[in-house]
């Protein structure tokens, strides 16, 4: 065994030393060759051989990666394991002879105590305490006051930060959460469904009751003390086309004329820098029906209204209720026009965007933006990044601009500024730019800020240039007062997939925290493209320090460790910007490494801010993929996929593009752990403070083994006012809180299938009990578990009114 191990690991060597790379494991598997060769000549000096590999291979690893024990597993625990199988006296005693044992013996000993000492080391994590900020107290328990109950949008509020401000669960009492109830979707998968189907789903509380949308768009109000359906509305989209490449829905909207005109995210008697807009109509809005609305979209391209009392269609609003999104659409093709989240509501307009279908063509939707009438659902301004200057409606015949950017995550709106700030994606296809329209180029990756009344634009700023990597914003972006020299700003903080965070002044779109251009890869761009020779670089940044490297590969084995280094020399990598590589199946070259990848190190999950506490919450992801271009000629005679992972024809191009995560032979990340963080930044210090690796392989390794190594998230977290934080979209199925202070896991509750979603929090208006609420339906493209269950969670009840205050 040991000769065909050695040679096997030689001849893989060989490759890899041909590449460039290591030559440790052409030397090793040469030596456990002949170790091999030793044995079966029946030589005790197999065993002085062994022990000289095994002990140089040591040597290697801690020179590579130090004593970092999950990156010296995978060096090391084949060699060992095969050390102590040649103590064993049926091999040892029947070599003739003595010797060779003991100095095996101490190889294995020193090995053993490099694992050991390896325990006691941790180089990723960064453990460290927030301050309390002396004013903290006061403004958190005005806020609790003010609107410590409902969640009305998404983001809580318009704003988008994701801080329910109730008190009542705290690090004192967390560890006492309990399942309250579950409520069933009864939406499942059906077989006409495309790969990427997800429950995203933050519920609203709000007109006491709980609101919900499925993956087929089915909307539900649900009781918020017991779980209980209220009313449902079906809007029986078409499932049984095969052009859909999402089956999304991450939330509905919700509207109530009674309203009164938003001023400002502070409450009353908190400091806040925001604009306050004087307001023409202060009452009500007058409505015939539907005072209060619930809004949604549908993967059919729609918006509809609904009676958020009784779940009818607002016969009023548009057409019997229902708005089509293909009006104005030079291409119609059902299931290429996606809204997959909820749209953004103000007091009397509704802006619409939708995502589209990625990498299919360049023959796509319009990613016009639009205002409709929040009343009658007439049509007040459309904003096309392709007419950056024009946005009213266009007269009849016209169309808007096809294949320009669009926006599919969700906006946010300041109404005391009269803005919407939209995260606006790529024009698809996303990996070749070569035909993109000149005069959309600018609002790629970019916040977009649009006044709210008349679309027209306000101000710009682009976070990729030239975007050929998917980079594009998808959180939703949030609004806070900060402190900054001295004095409140109305800030917006907007995370990216590329890692870095932009903080600007969401008035006039100027930078907060400094983002200097820098120079980027910019020689060899693929045919018919271009490169930026420059992109932003904030000052405020999760990109990892040090572009990855060889040493930085992974694996469960030398073998596939060595695979996986064989992998990264076969692609073109030059940090975050490596230009898109074509792959023309001749060259030694199969493509690009693109680190950070599509799913980016922060995705639609986007931040959670507390506003009282001045700290900003996240969950970054660092997970790499491959990509390579392949020409026309080539990609026509491979199948696709018909989803956003494998083979994307991008039509149109001269090139298709294949995507697919980095991962070894064994289907493990070729990147090393950890995968996945929780963290948080200061804001009154725009430091980041504390890091912790997050989640653990129970649900996503073969074997159900619960290994710490830090898992991906597909989601956002919640922070409250009790300082507890709360996430759920790792890869195992668990609800977890954490201290907003320092990021101590303070408890888990298991779920029942995978939580990429949202969790939102409110306080009943019954019973004054706090409840935890998240979507546990799963995620198709992942590979989670699959299901339909809207899960709460909530202090035993008695309990419940009476918790200790919170600390600052």
């Amino acid at each position: 065994m040991l000769l065909l191990v050695g040679l096997f690991t030689a001849v893989l060597g060989v490759w890899l030393v041909r590449l460039g790379g290591s030559w440790y494991y052409l030397a090793a598997g040469i030596g456990v060759a002949l170790s091999g060769v030793l044995l079966v000549a029946r030589q005790r000096t197999a065993l002085w051989l062994y022990a000289v590999v095994l002990l140089a291979s040591t040597i290697w690893a801690i020179g590579e990666v130090k004593l970092d024990w999950w990156q010296l597993l995978p060096r090391l625990d084949i060699w060992f394991l095969l050390g102590l199988l040649l103590l064993l006296p049926g091999i040892h005693r029947a070599l003739p002879g003595r010797g060779g044992r003991a100095p095996l013996l101490l190889s294995l000993v020193l090995t053993a105590l490099v694992g050991v000492a390896a325990q006691f080391k941790d180089y990723h994590d960064i453990h460290a305490q927030i301050p309390a900020s002396p004013t903290a107290a006061a403004d958190i328990a005005a806020r609790a006051d003010h609107d410590g109950k409902d969640w009305t949008a998404f983001g809580r509020s318009s704003f988008g930060d994701r801080y329910a401000p109730a008190t009542q669960i705290t690090p004192a009492n967390v560890a006492k959460l309990q399942p309250a109830w579950t409520f069933h979707t009864g939406d499942f998968k059906g077989p006409g469904d495309p790969v990427e189907i997800a429950n995203e789903v933050t519920p609203l509380k709000v007109n006491g009751k709980l609101y919900i949308c499925t993956p087929h768009n089915i909307v539900i109000a649900l009781d918020p003390d017991t779980g209980k359906e209220l009313w449902r509305h079906d809007p029986r989209i078409n499932r049984d086309d095969k052009s859909y490449q999402h089956m999304i829905c991450r939330g509905v909207s919700y509207w109530d004329s009674a309203a009164a005109p938003v001023a400002s995210a502070a409450p009353a008697g908190a400091a806040s820098s925001a604009t306050s807009a004087a307001s023409s109509d202060q009452g009500p809005i007058a409505v015939s029906e539907c005072p209060r609305r619930i809004f949604a979209t549908t993967m059919d391209a729609t918006v509809i209204a609904l009676d958020a009392d009784t779940g009818k269609l607002c016969e009023s609003f548009g057409d019997h209720g229902v708005i089509g999104l293909y009006h104005g659409m030079g291409m119609t093709k059902r299931g290429f026009l996606m809204p997959t989240s909820p749209p953004s509501v103000s007091r009397h307009v509704l802006v619409v965007a939708a995502s589209v279908t990625d990498n299919d063509s360049t023959d796509e939707p319009s990613g016009v933006i639009r205002g409709y009438d929040t009343v009658s659902g007439k049509l007040l301004w459309a904003w096309d990044p392709a007419r950056p200057d024009q946005s009213a409606p266009l007269p009849p015949g016209e169309h808007y601009v096809n294949n320009s950017p669009n926006s599919w995550g969700v906006s946010s709106i300041d109404e005391a500024l009269g803005l919407v700030y939209l995260p606006m994606g790529n024009q698809t296809p996303d990996t070749w730019g070569g035909n993109r329209i000149p005069a959309a180029e600018k609002y790629n990756s970019a916040i977009v800020a649009l006044d709210l009344a008349t679309g027209k634009l306000r101000w710009v700023y682009q976070t990729v240039h030239h975007d050929i990597w998917d980079m594009d914003i998808g959180g939703q972006p949030s609004l806070v007062d900060i402190d900054h020299d001295g004095t409140k700003v109305p800030a917006l903080i907007a995370t990216t997939k590329r890692g870095d965070i932009y903080v600007l002044n969401r008035a006039t779109g100027q930078l907060l925290v400094p983002a200097p251009e820098k120079p980027v890869p910019a020689d060899h761009p693929a045919p018919g493209d271009q490169l930026s020779p420059t992109q932003p670089f904030s000052a405020l940044s999760y990109l990892p320090a040090q572009p990855i490297k060889e040493a930085d590969m992974w694996g469960t084995t030398p073998f596939d460790q060595l695979a996986c280094r064989i992998i990264f020399r076969q692609h073109r990598y030059e940090g975050p910007f490596t230009p898109q590589t074509v792959d023309d199946g001749h060259g030694p070259i199969r493509g690009a490494i693109i680190s950070p990848g599509p799913l980016g190190i922060f995705e639609w999950g986007g931040a959670a801010i507390d506003p009282a506490r001045q700290i900003l919450l996240l969950n970054p992801n660092f997970m790499g993929f491959l990509e390579r271009l392949v020409p026309r000629a080539l990609a026509d005679a491979e199948s696709g996929s018909g989803n956003e992972m494998g083979l994307q024809p991008q039509t149109g191009t001269p090139f298709a593009v294949e995507i697919k995560p980095f991962l070894s032979p064994l289907g493990f990340p070729c990147q090393a752990p950890p995968w996945g963080y929780v963290a948080a930044v200061d804001l009154r210090t725009m430091k980041k403070t504390w890091m912790l690796k997050n989640g653990t392989t129970r649900d996503s390794a073969p074997v159900p083994i619960a290994l710490p190594l830090g898992v991906p998230s597909l989601g956002g977290m919640v922070t409250t006012g009790g300082g507890v934080a709360f996430l759920g979209a790792t890869l195992d199925y668990y609800l977890r809180a954490y201290d907003v202070h320092d990021g101590r896991l303070l408890w888990q509750g298991r779920l029942p299938a995978g939580g990429q979603a949202n969790p939102m929090s409110y306080v009943s208006d019954k019973t004054g009990r706090q409840y935890v609420v998240i979507m546990a339906g799963g995620h198709g493209s992942l590979g989670t578990k699959m299901g339909d269950s809207l899960v709460a969670f909530a202090l035993p009840a008695a309990a419940s009114p009476q918790a200790p205050a919170a600390s600052p």
